[in-house]
């Protein structure tokens, strides 16, 4: 994800309150949200899947397709894939309709989960998208996995940093710079199941997830990971395996809704040669995973009767 997107809104006017309320859409650090919905059942059936997403989510689906190997699941399917580099979802909205794979895949009323990944907001390719999907397959879900912030920074407030040092920043910093946007983000989600009269959107917690890990990670609590650094390949953010397979455990259990805790170690995982850790590694990251979307309140995963 290389193009920077400066985004200027007429929302500008609700940073200021957001900022205000963030921690209000955030779960509280002692504990889960109060749930008051009937816990959701695990989905057993393969899941038909059509990803659109840049380079902080592009890469989920070959994950995907290893864990539901190892999870054996039957018949999981990805259907296809729009990827573009730094974008909005607009944007995928906006292909030309001859080019527009994900549209296509939509019409056919044979996708069962759509994902998304929004970069800031206002992007009505989200409801666009919403729109359309339901209008061929009234029972489609649409998985929303918001991003972890780009060198660290929210964007559309804060300039872009001459010098970014992931390993300087704290735990407590890096919630707090991310409020404003969690918070846009959910109150959007529950905004367009409004206005659709059901829930069709869900939010996949990965950033709430990496803030997580980043916090194992400062306190020495992360098996072959010493510095918070260590996540990244960059400044802007763009994630090593480590952080990729937390981010696919997130997807996995918001669309199986089913936790990930005990599955085989990713194949991508592997690859990053861990030793001994290896093992220790993958379930702190499937715990993680696991707590993160069932402590979120629009993950579509309750654990409250």
């Amino acid at each position: 994800m290389v193009t920077r997107i400066r985004t200027r809104f007429p929302w500008a006017v609700l940073v200021t309150t957001l900022g205000v309320l963030g921690s209000a859409f955030l779960p509280p650090a002692g504990g889960r949200e109060k749930k008051t919905e009937t816990p959701a059942e695990p989905i057993k059936k393969g899941q038909r899947v059509f990803t659109c997403g840049h380079s902080f989510h592009v890469w989920v689906p070959g994950i995907m397709t290893d864990l539901a190997r190892k999870a054996e699941i039957p018949d999981h399917t990805q259907i296809g894939v729009s990827s573009i580099g730094g974008s909005r979802v607009i944007q995928h909205w906006d292909v030309a309709d001859e080019k527009n794979k994900a549209k296509d895949a939509l019409k056919t009323g044979k996708v069962d989960v759509l994902t998304l990944s929004p970069i800031f907001l206002p992007d009505e390719g989200v409801e666009k998208f919403t729109t359309l999907a339901l209008e061929h397959n009234k029972d489609i879900r649409i998985c929303v996995q918001p991003i972890w912030l780009r060198w660290d920074v929210y964007e559309p407030t804060t300039r872009r940093p001459e010098k970014v040092d992931h390993n300087a920043i704290t735990p407590e910093e890096l919630r707090k710079r991310h409020a404003v946007y969690f918070g846009s983000i959910d109150a959007h989600i529950r905004e367009l199941n409004k206005k659709h009269g059901k829930t069709v959107l869900f939010v996949v917690p990965a950033p709430q997830a990496v803030i997580a890990l980043r916090e194992k990670i400062v306190a020495g609590k992360a098996p072959g990971l010493s510095t918070q650094e260590a996540l990244f390949t960059d400044a802007l953010g763009h994630g090593t395996p480590p952080l990729q397979v937390l981010v696919a455990y997130c997807n996995y259990a918001v669309i199986y809704r089913k936790s990930p805790v005990g599955l085989p170690v990713p194949d991508v995982l592997k690859r990053a040669k861990l030793g001994d850790q290896e093992e220790k590694l993958n379930r702190l990251l499937q715990d993680l995973a696991w707590e993160a979307v069932t402590q979120h309140p629009l993950s579509g995963v309750r654990l409250d009767p």
